[in-house]
């Protein structure tokens, strides 16, 4: 939420009207799900009140314990598409993989969930792990995002260091701390001794959530959030990145649409991606350069409005190209060429330091190369690196 002198005051009427601690236990799933509903209109109802400048909400975690159907998702965007604007890619908790006795030994990500009763039974037992790192949802190509995707629905991801209890730290929270009456812990206090079974990073130690924004004030960034201006990262894999769709041949600088965009040609006109990425010349927070070794393309046909709100495949969406990147260089221009327009289609791209590679859920046809499935208890996050952009639509005028 944006900072406003109205800030305190929407937060508080926020938590205590549809925070899931404040509702009747007697709930039935439907009334729940309706609440959830009935609060994003809410945070929308202030940003148009002029009470905050602005809002938006993004599911934590979407695919750790299964609580979030396909439909519960599709209904959060379309009660407003300026509010519920995405989830996480990745979750936070990434150093929970560190493996013992260096560290938890444990999930990336604390993504050790099985079903239960509350759980979508459509989701397969896939899905309650990371893959590479990040969440089931956003990793499998043609699998749910790409199925929001192809409706042409807006849905971004981010990435989350989800900080509460850091990895390596030497200090604990203040003696004598209570939350629950004073909403804050008392000031931390040194403990002499490093915390290794903590699962978090510090934020932005890890994962960045990098934003296109005309300037470093809350609310540029936050519209550049809602726009879907976003490429995503772990261990500082890149430096930096500028993808583009544009007309064919059209190299004159600045043009072209970004990330979360749309393009819009005559159906037969001929379009290309061009990717310009800053590849890493400084140490990430484990002291190591990173390096990039691999570029995906992924293009997914835009098919429509689904049937079933619970669907969550895309079977058109797959890997078109695939760019290994060679050693030495500061950067790299990259540039893939979609043809002659005959069917709408939007186009998203990732990367990756190929360390850990496996053919896609959708087979690999789909997806040749894609993250391998998370090990729980030997899931170093340092030694498999990606990155994932957001996507940009082409469509025919």
């Amino acid at each position: 939420m944006a900072p406003s002198k109205h800030e305190v005051e929407v937060l508080k009427q926020f938590e205590q009207t549809y925070d899931g601690s404040q509702l009747p236990t007697t709930n039935t799933e439907a009334e729940n799900e309706a609440a959830a509903i009935a609060g994003i209109k809410f945070l929308a109802s202030q940003v148009k009140a002029r009470k905050v400048d602005g809002a938006l909400f993004l599911a934590n975690h979407p695919a750790r314990r299964g609580i979030d159907s396909p439909h519960e998702i599709r209904n959060w965007r379309d009660a407003d598409p300026t509010v519920a604007v995405g989830f996480e890619g990745a979750p936070g908790h990434q150093a929970a993989g560190i493996p013992a006795p260096y560290g938890r030994g444990g999930a990336r990500g604390y993504y050790d969930n099985n079903p239960s009763a509350a759980s979508f039974a459509g989701y397969p037992l896939e899905s309650y792990r990371t893959w590479g790192g990040f969440d089931w949802m956003t990793a499998t190509v043609g699998g749910l995002w790409d199925s929001l995707l192809a409706e042409g629905k807006a849905w971004w991801i981010t990435v989350n260091s989800d900080s509460h209890v850091v990895y390596n730290d030497q200090s604990d929270r203040g003696p004598g701390s209570d939350f629950e009456a004073n909403g804050k812990h008392n000031d931390p206090v040194y403990t002499g001794k490093t915390l290794t079974t903590a699962g978090d990073f510090w934020p932005g130690f890890y994962g960045r959530t990098n934003v296109g924004a005309s300037s470093f004030s809350y609310k540029a960034v936050m519209d550049g959030l809602r726009a879907g201006r976003i490429w995503v990262d772990h261990g500082r894999l890149i430096k930096g990145l500028d993808a583009r769709v544009r007309v064919a041949g059209d190299r004159r600088r600045d043009t072209g649409t970004p990330l979360g965009g749309v393009v819009h040609v005559k159906r037969g006109t001929a379009t290309e991606l061009t990717l310009d990425i800053d590849l890493q010349d400084r140490p990430n927070w484990a002291e190591f350069i990173a390096v990039l070794k691999r570029v995906d393309v992924i293009v997914g046909t835009v098919t429509g409005p689904v049937a079933d709100k619970d669907s969550f495949t895309a079977p058109d969406t797959k890997v078109v190209k695939s760019f290994e990147i060679g050693a030495g260089a500061k950067s790299v221009s990259l540039t893939y060429h979609f043809g002659r327009l005959d069917k709408p289609f939007y186009v998203r791209v990732r990367g990756t330091d190929g360390n850990r590679t496996q053919p896609g859920l959708m087979g690999s046809t789909i997806d040749p190369y894609g993250p391998k499935l998370d090990v729980v208890g030997d899931a170093d996050p340092w030694g498999d690196l990606w990155f994932y952009t957001n996507p940009i639509w082409v469509l025919p005028k």
